[in-house]
C-alpha cells in the first residue's frame, strides 16, 4: 500500500491540500456510501464506496508525516471524523435492517455501534490518562472490513450474510473492550504504590 499511497499523498502536498482535508473528504465519502447508497439497500455499492474513502485513513497518515508529523489538531480530527464516519455505517446499516423487519440485526446493529464507541474510548481515555491501550482483536479497519464483507454478501443475494457478521463483529468488539479494560487494570495496578510489578 506504501507505493500506492506515497506518491498519491506526495502529489495532494505539492497541490496545496493538507492532511485535514483528506481527513473531511474521507469522512464524507464514507457519509455518501453509507447513508446515500447503504441505508437504501444498496449494499454492494454502498460497501464499495465507504472502503474506498476509509482508505483515506492511511492517506491523510502518511500526509501529515511527510509534511513534519501530525498536529494536536489533526489527531483530534481524525479521531473525531473516524466516529462520525463509524456512526454513520452503523447507523445506516441499522436503518436499513428495520425496513427490512429484521429486529435482530438492528439489534446487533446497535450494538455494534456502542461496542465501537466503547472500544475507542477506552484507548483514549487510557491514553489521557498516560498509559497505553494499543490491544485488541477488533480494532476500526476489522471492525469494518466484517460489516462491509457482510454487506456485499447480502447484496449478492447471500440473506443473512450481514445479520451473521453484525453479531459476530459485536461479540468481538465486546471481547476487545474487556481485553482494553484489563490491560489497562494491569497497568494501573503496576504504577500503585505496592502494586504489582
Amino acid at each position: 500500500m506504501t507505493r500506492v499511497v506515497e506518491p498519491i499523498a506526495r502529489g495532494l502536498l505539492r497541490a496545496g491540500v493538507t492532511p485535514n482535508t483528506v481527513t473531511v473528504a474521507g469522512t464524507l465519502g464514507v457519509l455518501v456510501g453509507a447513508l446515500g447508497f447503504g441505508a437504501r439497500g444498496h449494499l454492494v455499492a454502498g460497501a464499495v464506496i465507504v472502503t474506498i474513502f476509509a482508505l483515506t485513513d492511511l492517506l491523510d497518515g502518511t500526509m501529515a508525516r511527510m509534511s513534519g508529523g501530525s498536529t494536536r489538531f489533526g489527531a483530534f480530527l481524525d479521531s473525531s471524523m473516524d466516529r462520525i464516519a463509524d456512526s454513520a455505517v452503523f447507523g445506516a446499516v441499522a436503518y436499513w435492517l428495520a425496513t427490512q423487519g429484521n429486529h435482530a440485526g438492528v439489534a446487533a446493529a446497535l450494538l455494534c455501534l456502542a461496542a465501537g464507541g466503547l472500544v475507542s474510548y477506552v484507548k483514549a481515555r487510557a491514553e489521557g490518562l498516560g498509559m497505553t491501550c494499543n490491544v485488541g482483536i477488533a480494532e476500526r479497519t476489522e471492525r469494518l472490513l466484517i460489516v462491509g464483507v457482510g454487506g456485499i454478501l447480502t447484496g449478492l443475494g447471500v440473506g443473512p450474510a450481514l445479520p451473521i457478521a453484525l453479531w459476530l463483529l459485536a461479540a468481538v468488539s465486546i471481547f476487545t473492550v474487556g481485553q482494553r479494560m484489563a490491560h489497562v487494570y494491569r497497568q494501573a495496578r503496576a504504577a500503585e504504590p505496592g502494586g504489582q510489578g
